[in-house]
């Protein structure tokens, strides 16, 4: 099997640490391995919640890290004081655009709107063919389970194919994640689903 070259990762997570202390002992663990794998970091660039657990850990190991922060948010201090490499954007929609393009592929951990907000736009300009680049969602003490049982009832209720459901990565394991989005293929079929049957 081919396997694709990965040498930047996005990281979309919370700017909260939420209520579980493993949140943030695998966005270390996260942040360290792309470290020691020489695998550049790209974030929203804050030093706030997960999003500075997984920067500090890349930094710390001596990786590279990216952050692309808005200009809103550095006006207000929130630039991590740790980086070296970043850019300040005019608002969300630019610093979304810059990391798909810096990126190779992307990873969600847990987190709130604008995660999952960041994540589905990079899953939906995949299914339109639009995007080649893998993403997975970190299910940290099953936080995405919900989510995924969702998918499948929007398989079942005929919004969404399988092969397009199951281009969304899931895993626990951070030493796993790496190998399956090395590993990813971009399904290539259709969008759209024929109406059933009058």
């Amino acid at each position: 099997m081919t396997q694709r070259l990965i040498k930047s990762i996005a990281i979309y997570c919370g700017s909260n640490f939420g209520n579980h202390a493993q949140y943030a002992v695998q966005a270390k663990a996260l942040g360290a391995h792309l470290a020691n794998q020489q695998i550049t970091l790209i974030y929203g660039g804050t030093r706030k919640g997960l999003m500075g657990v997984v920067a500090d850990a890349a930094l710390e190991n001596g990786g590279q890290v990216i952050g692309i922060i808005p200009q809103n948010l550095f006006e207000k201090g929130q630039l991590h004081p740790g980086l070296k490499s970043f850019e300040v954007v005019e608002n969300l929609q630019i610093r979304k655009s810059r990391m798909e393009i810096l990126a190779d592929a992307f990873i969600a951990l847990p987190g709130g709107y604008g995660t999952l907000e960041e994540l589905f736009q990079v899953l939906t300009l995949t299914q339109l063919e639009l995007m080649d680049k893998p993403c997975c969602m970190m299910n940290i003490e099953s936080f995405y389970d919900p989510l995924y049982a969702m998918l499948i009832n929007m398989t079942n209720a005929g919004f969404l194919k399988k092969e397009h459901m199951d281009m969304l990565l899931f895993e626990s394991d951070v030493h796993l994640v790496l190998l399956k989005l090395s590993q990813w293929v971009r399904p290539h079929v259709n969008k759209w689903i024929d109406p059933p049957q009058a």
